[in-house]
C-alpha cells in the first residue's frame, strides 16, 4: 500500500481540504482500485499526522462527492471515478487548487494553438462553413449566449483538426476553466475584443495557413490567459 506523506498545511488552507486533496492524490495514484477498501480512520490519522475528526470530515466529503463509499461496520471503499465526479472535484479545486488552475490555463492555451494549426491544414468546405456559422453566431447572439458561442467556435476548430484526442482534452479543459474558474473570478473580456480575436483565426483557417492560424490563436490565448491569471492573483491577495 502506498505511503501517505504527513501533511504540512499553509495557514490559509483548511486542514480538512488539504487532507481531502492528499486522499484524492492517493486514490488517483493507481495504488487503489475501484472496490478496494482504503485504510481505516485510525490508520489514516497516523499516516497523515492529523487528528481523527479531520480525517473523518475529509472522508465524509469525498463520500458525498461520490468518490468513496462508507459501509457501516465494514469500512470505506473507493468507488472509482466517472466524468461527473471528476468535474465536481475540479470545480471545487480539490484536484487543481490555485497552482493547478494556472497550469491548466497554460496547457489549454498551448493546445488551442496546436489545434488551430491542425484545423488550417485539415480544413475542408464543410468544416469552413461550420466555422463560418460559429463565428456568425458569436457576432449575432444575445450577450448572455456569447460565452457558449465562443466555446462552440473553439469546439468547431477541434472538429476540423481531425484529432479526437486533442478535441476531447480541450473540451474538458474549457469546461473546467469556464465553469470552475472564469465564472468564479469574473475574468471575462469584452464581447467586442473577444469577437475581434476570433476573426483572424477564422481567416487563417479558411486560407489554409497553419502558421497564421497558430499565431492568431496564440495572440488570442495570450490575452485570455493573462486576464484569468490576473483575476486569480486578485483572488489570492
Amino acid at each position: 500500500m502506498a505511503e501517505l506523506a504527513r501533511i504540512t498545511v499553509e495557514p490559509r488552507e483548511p486542514l480538512a481540504a488539504e487532507v481531502s486533496r492528499r486522499l484524492i492524490d492517493y486514490l488517483m495514484s493507481g495504488e487503489v482500485q475501484p472496490g478496494d477498501r482504503i485504510p481505516s480512520e485510525r490508520q489514516l490519522t497516523e499516516m497523515l499526522g492529523v487528528n481523527r475528526p479531520t480525517v473523518r470530515e475529509a472522508i465524509k466529503s469525498l463520500g458525498f462527492l461520490g468518490l468513496l463509499e462508507i459501509r457501516q461496520s465494514s469500512g470505506t471503499y473507493f468507488r472509482g471515478t466517472d466524468s461527473d465526479v471528476l468535474y465536481r472535484l475540479f470545480e471545487l479545486g480539490l484536484i487543481l487548487g490555485e497552482r493547478g488552475a494556472r497550469d491548466m490555463v497554460q496547457a489549454r492555451a498551448e493546445l488551442e494553438v496546436v489545434v488551430a494549426g491542425l484545423a488550417a491544414q485539415a480544413r475542408d468546405e464543410a468544416g469552413v462553413e461550420l466555422l463560418r456559422a460559429r463565428l456568425a453566431a458569436m457576432r449575432q447572439c444575445p450577450d448572455e449566449e456569447f460565452p457558449e458561442a465562443d466555446t462552440a467556435f473553439h469546439a468547431a476548430l477541434g472538429e476540423l483538426s481531425g484529432n479526437a484526442v486533442l478535441r476531447d482534452m480541450l473540451k474538458g479543459m474549457r469546461a473546467m476553466i469556464q465553469r470552475g474558474w472564469v465564472e468564479r473570478t469574473g475574468a471575462v473580456r469584452s464581447r467586442e475584443v473577444a469577437y475581434a480575436d476570433h476573426v483572424p483565426i477564422f481567416e487563417a483557417v479558411v486560407a489554409g495557413d497553419a502558421e497564421a492560424a497558430r499565431a492568431a490563436m496564440a495572440q488570442h490565448m495570450d490575452g485570455a490567459s493573462r486576464r484569468l491569471m490576473e483575476a486569480l492573483d486578485r483572488r489570492e491577495a
